[in-house]
């Protein structure tokens, strides 16, 4: 159901979580609810009256508005709807434009398109209190960015992160696989100072192709910080530097408040880490496209192993670190999802890319200040075996892919 029921103390509470929130479109006091118009009007006659009467006095002005999810009413059946519930104590005057309290009724037709009942399962009516933050989503959207790239994260998921990761102002929010800054820029708009590093030294100064249909190359002026000064949050931008996170360049210490990343999968281009003579045979010379000297394979399992040694090391006691862990979900377990014994696994959300692969959003809390012997220490568990290397997951990703276009090659034919 897109409704639910919350038991939350203060009704300031409830504003600080609308504050937050994009998942949300709004939050109501529950004067009543039921499974039939007449539970409904049951549950409002034994709602208490002294909570009712703050919102109904003579000199106050109100509205009642209808919301029916899964169905389209006639403007006469929300009157007819609105007419029924006359019962209440209302001393007030209406006024449509800008009443001083506004009331809802909420119906529920469930989730099945195709088949809509008459009656709704679920009526509730409240006083509404608050709405969430859902025009974030419009007004940091990728497409009207001014530098985005082919994995810009969607607004939406960013500011998901952020909360995740309690973002708040004057906190320290550092991004190690920070593209075209997307992250950085939801931590900002929230009040965190933000910074990133990444390998490519043309996303980070904006350089080479453009990601943007149409548009060949990108401008002078498509980069990190220009996306920020266009939201008018500039001034919560450290910076951005050219850097391999698997050698960290930081001094030793708790620096960041929150380290909220998407780290590559490798997907569209094979994720590569700074190398030396040794370990490849080629010597990459610096060019416009690939300023690093020599690079070498960075597997995916260390990816996320060095992640959490870093986070373990660099965050302050109590903050958090967000990432993606991209998952083959035929084969997964709660088991592989890397751990720290500096992390405490706080929460771990799914989100599905096809029907055998997703990305699980992870949010871990230190909780123990790191120490010289918990560098390696990941490394004594026999769990992580199953996730180790690269190319397993870009492989079995594009097999389906291979295998769902061979179908539908096959099913056309037919």
């Amino acid at each position: 159901s897109p409704f639910w029921i919350l038991n939350i103390p203060l009704e300031d509470m409830a504003r600080g979580l609308m504050k937050r929130t994009v998942c949300a479109k709004s939050i109501f006091e529950l004067w009543g609810h039921g499974r039939t118009a007449g539970e409904l009007y049951a549950s409002l006659k034994n709602y208490p009256k002294d909570k009712m009467l703050p919102y109904l006095q003579s000199d106050s002005t109100y509205k009642v508005h209808i919301h029916t999810f899964n169905k389209t009413l006639t403007q006469a059946q929300k009157i007819k709807k609105i007419d029924t519930l006359e019962f209440l104590p209302f001393k007030g005057k209406v006024n449509l434009k800008n009443p001083e309290h506004i009331f809802w009724i909420l119906e529920d037709y469930g989730m099945d398109p195709n088949n809509v009942p008459e009656e709704p399962f679920h009526l509730y009516f409240g006083r509404w209190i608050a709405d969430g933050q859902r025009e974030l989503i419009e007004s940091y959207s990728v497409k009207k960015r001014h530098f985005i790239g082919n994995t810009s994260m969607d607004a939406c998921l960013s500011f998901i992160m952020a909360n995740h990761g309690r973002v708040k102002p004057n906190d320290v929010v550092y991004d190690p696989f920070v593209g075209t800054g997307g992250l950085l820029i939801s931590s900002a708009h929230f009040g965190a100072y933000v910074c990133g590093t990444d390998i490519d030294y043309n996303t980070i100064h904006g350089l080479g192709k453009a990601s943007r249909k149409n548009q060949k190359w990108r401008g002078p002026d498509e980069n990190i910080r220009a996306n920020l000064r266009q939201y008018g949050l500039e001034k919560y931008y450290l910076d951005a530097l050219v850097s391999d996170s698997s050698r960290p360049i930081w001094r030793k210490g708790m620096l960041f408040d929150a380290i909220i990343t998407d780290p590559p999968y490798g997907f569209f281009f094979f994720t590569r880490r700074t190398g030396s003579q040794k370990e490849t045979v080629k010597s990459a010379e610096r060019s416009t496209e690939n300023h690093i000297f020599v690079s070498s394979s960075y597997h995916l399992s260390d990816i996320f192993f060095d992640l959490l040694k870093f986070a373990a090391e660099y965050l302050v006691m109590g903050g958090r670190l967000v990432y993606w862990l991209p998952i083959y979900r035929p084969e997964y377990t709660e088991e592989i999802i890397p751990r720290h014994p500096c992390l405490k696994l706080i929460s771990n959300c799914e989100q599905m890319l096809s029907s055998h692969t997703s990305r699980r959003l992870i949010t871990m809390e230190k909780v123990k200040e790191f120490k010289d012997q918990d560098q390696n220490s990941y490394l004594l568990d026999g769990q992580y075996m199953p996730y180790r290397g690269h190319n397993s997951f870009r492989e079995k990703y594009f097999s389906g892919v291979t295998k769902r276009i061979a179908k539908e090659e096959k099913d056309n034919q037919k």
